[in-house]
């Protein structure tokens, strides 16, 4: 169960990692994309921090699955809401799945620490 679990943190945290640090920084592209789903210049670096705080939870969960659990269940929800605003701001059916399927990777992700450790 361990190969899963830190495959699924790799992919998560490597994704998160860049999308975080494209809002922290402000980057143009990354303001527009935003600002396209109605989100301000503000709620955008709150998401940045968020999804930071789950990076650190993701990777601090390899070695303390409850935390890896929390911070896999914070990004589900985080990522469903990308979505409702992506469908909202009426993007295309790939563009909103994107987020979707890295939902399901997180809830993958919580439910392997719970199986695979057995002390969650």
């Amino acid at each position: 169960m361990r190969a899963p679990i830190i495959a699924l943190t790799i992919i998560l945290v490597s994704v998160l990692g860049a999308l975080a640090v494209t809002k922290l920084t402000g980057q143009v592209q990354m303001r527009d994309r935003m600002a396209h789903l109605g989100v301000s210049s503000g709620l955008t670096r709150l998401i940045g921090v968020v999804e930071v705080a789950a990076i650190v939870g993701l990777l601090i969960g390899l070695v303390w699955p409850p935390l890896g659990v929390a911070a896999a269940v914070g990004l589900v929800m985080q990522l469903t809401g990308a979505a409702i605003f992506h469908a909202r701001a009426k993007d295309p059916v790939p563009v909103a799945a994107v987020p979707v399927v890295f939902a399901v990777a997180a809830t993958a992700l919580a439910v392997l620490h719970v199986i695979g450790d057995g002390r969650v």
